[in-house]
Order: C-alpha cells, then sequence, then structure tokens
C-alpha cells in the first residue's frame, strides 16, 4: 500500500474532510476499510493509519516497551489515547474531531500529504514551515543518498 501526492482540501464547517479519491483508491485496493487518525509524534500534523499499518506500529512500539516499567506504560497510554478511529462515509468522507483540529492547528484548507503507507493532513501553514527549500532539499538528499 503506497498513498503518494499533496493534494490541496478543505474542511466543512463540522471538521469533515474527503479523503482524496486517488487515496481511497489505493485503501479500496488493499481491502482496508477503517481508519485510525492521531497527531503525529513529532509534528504539529495529523497521520491517517490504515488499521492494518496502525496494528503493524502498535505492534513495533509494544516490542520496545516493557508493561511492568511505570514510564513504558505511560507511554503505550498516551500513545494509544490520542489515536481516533474514523470511518469513510458513503462519499468517502470522514470526521476529524475538534481536539485534533486544534492541536494541529487546522482551521478550514488542509493538506493531505501520501506518505508511503500513512496519509498526514497539515494545516498549509505549519506544512510550508517545514519543507525545505529546493537547493536545501536536494543537497540534503544527496549527502544521505551519498553516506557510506
Amino acid at each position: 500500500m503506497r498513498f503518494l501526492g499533496n493534494i490541496e482540501a478543505k474542511t466543512d464547517a463540522k471538521g469533515r474532510a474527503f479523503l482524496p479519491a486517488v487515496f481511497r483508491k489505493v485503501l479500496q485496493g488493499a481491502g482496508e476499510e477503517n481508519l485510525v487518525l492521531r497527531k503525529d509524534v513529532f509534528q504539529k500534523c495529523l497521520v491517517l493509519y490504515p488499521e492494518s499499518v496502525w496494528n503493524q506500529r502498535l505492534d513495533l512500539l509494544k516490542s520496545q516497551l516493557r508493561p511492568w516499567k511505570p514510564a513504558h506504560q505511560q507511554m503505550f497510554r498516551q500513545f494509544v489515547s490520542e489515536a481516533e478511529v474514523v470511518t469513510l462515509d458513503g462519499n468517502g468522507r470522514f470526521l476529524i474531531s475538534k481536539r485534533l483540529l486544534r492541536i494541529a492547528e487546522i482551521e478550514q484548507d488542509i493538506r493531505f500529504i501520501g506518505m508511503d503507507d500513512t496519509v498526514e493532513i497539515w494545516a498549509p501553514a505549519n506544512l510550508e514551515q517545514i519543507l525545505k527549500t529546493d537547493a536545501e532539499f536536494g543537497e540534503e538528499f544527496e549527502n544521505i543518498m551519498n553516506a557510506e
């Protein structure tokens, strides 16, 4: 399952957004129906996980944590408690809760960014702040690809 693209969209007054058709086709092709939405761990954006990807990430996190260590238990608690199950309606829309809209600083305009097996949802201003210039991106890309 591979999500690719940078797609502009809007939320309606209730906080609903249409999942772009190209991403819906990827989900349908993979037989995915359920989605999980949570704030990104590092950036001020939201991440939409197909259920199978969410389960893989959760299993990976659990494999790194010890359930009887209080700090690890708290880490797991916070990670899962900030997640919300979302479903697409018949038109391909899903609801973004007011809590998540506020956390990601999303008002009405949004950008969907395909990130391989997940989809990020950004407030355009926040996305522009973190993107590198073409020259910076090229230089960093070259350094990473040529690292030994």
